[in-house]
């Protein structure tokens, strides 16, 4: 079922070449995909990528005037393995999910299409659930990125820099034959803005093209000895070419500022509250030209260290805006100015911290602190005049007035009367050991509910439980245990 319906909006995927496109950033990224000319699109729900699959969805009269296949997958892990369509033909294939969870989810999948490598370009539009309002554990998909050798892009929350990071993702990912992330924070996904449209594409190579012609390549298979020599694929070839690409299309940004001593490294995500910071500091005005100089990273994996030596030599200090740990670009950033003997001094975590969403107070305190140590001198501008104080309320008085609102069930949720059902039972057993589960499931562990005692991940509520049954249906050989997929009574574990 769709979350939100995008019934009138989907007519502004229509728009030809030359008209003014007005919308959200998840329909941008919509109109993108079918001016890139997409073969193929899949994914799965999950905040806060959600509602591209319900504009897909609701576009599915467009998708099939252009002959682009739209499935909801099962999974995430079925959604990244429709990507093997791309590995021997042509075909361009995008999917989306939520993550990290759902990059956990489809991570084998993955692991197998880098190794293998694509021929059609191959796109992964990730929710970038991070920071205030995510629903899950804290981590990053960086990771992924540098684990499996899949290239990383974090575009500017700025409608033309997200579809251009589309249409370049897939170039991007042919010319270096490697899967290619594109990861979008909950502000990209909803922020409203405008670009100039394209003509929409039909896909220049089909299903039926690739079903009448089939294509087969042991040298694209998982096995030994072709995983040997994709390995080698990856180190050899395909990165110079991604780091060539990403050089000569500009992908990145490099933007001078008066204080040539210092400069801001930062994520191209963070781009829009880095600018507030620095407007706030005095160092940039409102109309986002700053006194610093920026380099802005809209891929972060990989990184093309002639770029850092240009930008960084000269320099007394760098301060490397990173969100998230580990502080994998600040590594990096340092072990590719040690080997180019470059003096810049790379500051990070040093000023900003390791852990959470660097919001705009966040970012201000810390380029604060790495500006009075590094560029103390730097004539700052006036700073923005405050907007002027509320009457603060007590926090007491506060709770009182104001009732707490937990993400919750939705009214009539089938769901529901079960938890309900499972509160009026632990009235007669006493406390039970429930093992939860993800999605909506999940919201039975807020009140008024106050059920669950973990969450381990998609479907896994009854194996999460399974360490407490035994074959005999005795707890450690002293009672009579129970051997439940939900429920035990810890009371019973030492009968």
């Amino acid at each position: 079922m769709a979350e939100r319906s995008f019934a009138k909006q989907v007519e502004s995927l229509r728009l030809p070449a030359g008209a003014e496109f007005h919308g959200e950033g998840i329909l941008a990224v919509t109109k993108a995909l079918l001016q890139s000319g997409v073969a193929y699109v899949g994914g799965y729900q999950g905040a806060p990528i959600s509602h591209l699959m319900d504009v897909l969805a609701d576009a599915q009269d467009i998708l099939g005037e252009l002959g682009v296949h739209f499935e909801a997958s099962a999974s995430e892990a079925t959604a990244a393995a429709m990507l093997a369509a791309s590995i021997n033909y042509p075909l361009r294939g995008a999917v989306t999910w939520k993550s990290t969870v759902g990059t956990n989810v489809a991570s084998d999948a993955l692991a197998n299409l880098a190794s293998a490598g694509v021929r059609g370009g191959a796109l992964i539009i990730l929710g970038e659930d991070y920071g205030e309002g995510a629903s899950i554990m804290q981590e990053r998909t960086h990771a992924f990125a540098m684990k499996s050798q899949m290239w990383l892009l974090d575009p500017r929350p700025h409608l033309p820099e997200i579809v251009r990071a589309v249409e370049e993702g897939f170039e991007l990912s042919e010319a270096s034959h490697t899967p290619v992330m594109l990861m979008l924070r909950i502000r990209a996904c909803h922020l409203h803005g405008r670009f100039i449209a394209q003509d929409n594409r039909r896909p220049a190579f089909c299903a039926a093209d690739a079903l009448a012609h089939p294509t087969r390549d042991y040298g694209r298979i998982i096995l030994p000895p072709s995983t040997y020599a994709q390995e080698r694929e990856k180190i050899e070839q395909r990165l110079p070419a991604a780091q060539r690409f990403i050089a000569e299309r500009g992908l990145n940004e490099l933007i001078a500022g008066a204080e040539a001593g210092v400069g801001l490294v930062l994520q191209g995500g963070l781009y829009n509250n880095t600018m507030r910071a620095l407007e706030l500091l005095g160092r940039a005005d409102a109309f986002g030209t700053s006194q610093l100089p920026l380099y802005i990273l809209n891929v972060t994996y990989p990184l093309v260290p002639e770029e850092w030596e240009r930008f960084c030599r000269g320099k007394r200090a760098v301060l490397v805006i990173e969100e998230g740990q580990p502080e994998y670009i600040e590594q990096a950033a340092s072990q590719i100015l040690h080997q180019r003997d470059i003096a810049a001094r790379v500051i990070g975590k040093q000023v900003l911290p390791m852990h959470g969403e660097y919001t705009v107070d966040v970012l201000r305190t810390g380029l604060g602190k790495f500006l009075d140590q590094w560029a103390p001198q730097a004539p700052a501008r006036e700073a923005a005049a405050p907007a002027p104080e509320a009457p603060l309320v007590p926090v007491g008085k506060l709770a009182a007035l104001v009732p707490p609102r937990p993400s919750g069930l939705c009214t009539g949720c089938p769901e529901r009367p079960f938890f309900a059902a499972m509160k009026l039972l632990q009235k007669e057993t006493g406390p039970l050991h429930i093992s939860a589960d993800i999605g909506c499931h999940s919201f039975a562990t807020l009140p008024p509910f106050n059920l669950g005692n973990s969450i381990m991940g998609y479907g896994l509520g009854a194996a999460g439980a399974s360490a407490f049954g035994s074959e005999s249906g005795k707890t450690c050989g002293r009672g009579d245990g129970r051997r439940g997929f939900l429920a035990q009574r810890p009371d019973q574990r030492n009968r």
